[in-house]
């Protein structure tokens, strides 16, 4: 029996690109996950007998929460829920769950790749029926919706087993719990080349895939060690757990120093990879060598045809406006479509489902192709693979002979976390003052050429995103970019981009950092970093 249940607003529900993300206990509060779940509901129309897909990475309270989305669910009139066994469904598996089975949507729950556990992180949102995260027209009635909510819908219903594959009923609404892993890897064995990849683990290779005791564990067990033959203990740290090892679950040379560490050892392994909470970000690494996300898309757009999923070639690349123009180059000699666009996988969605393009990434360690509606760190992982057993080279010899066809585009990431939400604005107030007609200035002997504020017209849809970050193009090629990111919990987070261009096959080994030293400092000097936050280093350089 359907129960309405009366309810009071929160005034701290404003949804982002990722969705409802806050801490665990605030998630605890009486109401909490039910207002924002029914204003969900409440903002969509014409899903009365359809399917939902729920599933989450399996961080602590993910249970908890599936529960009540199903019995919303039920109460709500959705027909049918497809939920992961043991709540376990990868963002990626779970956006082709929603396109293979035509499902209305999706519920996810996951805080990407920020920390979990009973006062860490916790998120939810909701991705649309083209398996992708809702854009802004629905965030905004959402949020709207959360603003004046009232009461929200549910049924008595005893909890649904989770660990048992095959189906129940709920108040008249069919559950069905299914394996997390199955249809994803199948998907895959559509595109890869498994019997290639195999004869590669066969000859020898080697690899460690880290699975951050996150929600790839399942998938990288049952694909590369199962399915594809590589040695047993090739996945490190591969069951999922609430606090994820009490580790932040974050594939980068930071949180994955070891990896680092072993491809640059004695006895390195030929391959190193890793994904991150929810399976949407990958780290890839060769031996001596780490392949920066921006260099990964760019060799990973040049070499898809070796992959059976991509042998036709490819309709365009698009990638976040932050992201190095790595790809640009690869695209113009392909002579296909580039798109530059705002960051967040959403605006990659309409022209994925264009036609328009076909692989996709961002500099902050997502990939993805037309597969799914979602970056995918398993699949771009699998992709390395195809390519080097293809191409029968080292990751290190693919890249330098990237750079050497294309040239180099040196790039790094400096993050500046825990600002707090005053210095993160003084320091944007100070960019946007010193960028403003910089035109003909110089910093630290760059010359200004030209600088913005991007705004972003969507081709397909024509929708409008302004304010996605400050961008200072100097006279030599080289760019530096700022932006308040909004993927943490708390505080602010400083995000500066440096890109320096290098033709000169000779100069293509030198260190980044060192290659952008004169950036870096340029970077200071215009945002007043050191003088406005005290800082005198980022928290991670990527």
């Amino acid at each position: 029996m359907t129960r309405t249940v009366s309810t009071t607003p929160y005034d701290d529900q404003r949804p982002g690109t990722s969705g409802l993300r806050k801490k665990v206990p605030q998630f605890q509060q009486t109401n909490y996950v039910e207002n924002f779940v029914q204003s969900v509901f409440d903002s969509l129309e014409g899903f009365r007998g359809k399917t939902l897909v729920v599933g989450g990475d399996g961080r602590y309270f993910n249970d908890v929460v599936i529960q009540k989305v199903i019995r919303m669910a039920a109460a709500n009139g959705f027909g049918r829920v497809h939920v992961g066994q043991n709540g376990i469904l990868s963002t990626p598996a779970a956006s082709h769950l929603i396109r293979k089975n035509g499902a209305f949507g999706g519920i996810v729950l996951s805080a990407s790749h920020n920390p979990g556990g009973p006062k860490e992180d916790f998120g939810i949102k909701y991705n649309v029926s083209n398996g992708g995260p809702a854009p802004a027209s629905v965030t905004d009635r959402i949020f709207a919706i959360s603003q004046t909510i009232d009461r929200y819908l549910t049924v008595d219903a005893p909890d649904v087993d989770l660990a048992r594959i095959g189906t129940s009923n709920v108040a008249g609404m069919t559950v069905e719990v299914v394996d997390p892993v199955a249809d994803y890897a199948a998907l895959m064995e559509e595109l890869f080349d498994f019997q290639a990849v195999r004869a590669l683990f066969a000859g020898g290779f080697s690899m460690v895939f880290d699975a951050m005791h996150a929600v790839t564990g399942p998938y990288a067990h049952e694909i590369l060690e199962r399915r594809l033959g590589a040695p047993m203990g090739t996945v490190l740290n591969g069951k999922p757990l609430p606090d994820f090892g009490g580790h932040h679950p974050d594939p980068n040379l930071v949180h994955a120093r070891h990896l680092y560490d072993m491809v640059m050892g004695v006895t390195p392994p030929d391959f190193a990879a890793a994904s991150d909470g929810d399976g949407d970000r990958n780290l890839v690494l060769g031996r001596g060598i780490f392949v920066s996300p921006s260099d990964s898309l760019a060799v990973l757009a040049a070499n898809a045809h070796l992959a059976p999923g991509y042998s036709a070639g490819l309709a365009g690349i698009a990638r976040s406006m932050p992201t190095s123009a790595a790809a640009d180059r690869v695209a113009e000699k392909l002579g296909i479509e580039l798109h530059e666009t705002p960051t967040g996988w959403k605006f990659f969605g309409t022209l994925l489902d264009a036609g328009r393009v076909t692989i996709c990434g961002e500099e902050s360690a997502g990939t993805g192709s037309n597969h799914v509606r979602e970056k995918d760190g398993l699949w771009a992982v699998l992709l390395w693979l195809n390519i080097l057993a293809v191409r029968k080279q080292p990751v290190l010899d693919i890249v330098r002979e990237h750079w050497t066809e294309f040239g180099r585009n040196f790039y790094s990431r400096h993050d500046y976390e825990g600002l707090t939400e005053e210095t993160g604005a003084a320091i944007m107030a100070r960019v946007d003052g010193q960028v403003a007609g910089a035109g003909g200035r110089s910093f630290q002997g760059h010359g200004v050429a030209r600088a913005d504020d991007f705004s972003y017209i969507d081709p397909i849809d024509g929708s409008v995103a302004n304010h996605q970050g400050y961008r200072v193009f100097f006279d030599d090629g080289s760019r530096i970019v700022f932006r308040l990111s909004g993927t943490g919990t708390s505080g602010a987070t400083l995000r500066v981009y440096l890109e320096r261009f290098e033709a000169n096959p000779a100069e293509h080994d030198r260190d980044t950092q060192e290659a952008l030293e004169t950036l870096i400092a340029a970077a200071d000097e215009i945002a007043g970093i050191r003088e406005l936050s005290g800082r005198t280093a980022p928290t991670i350089i990527t």
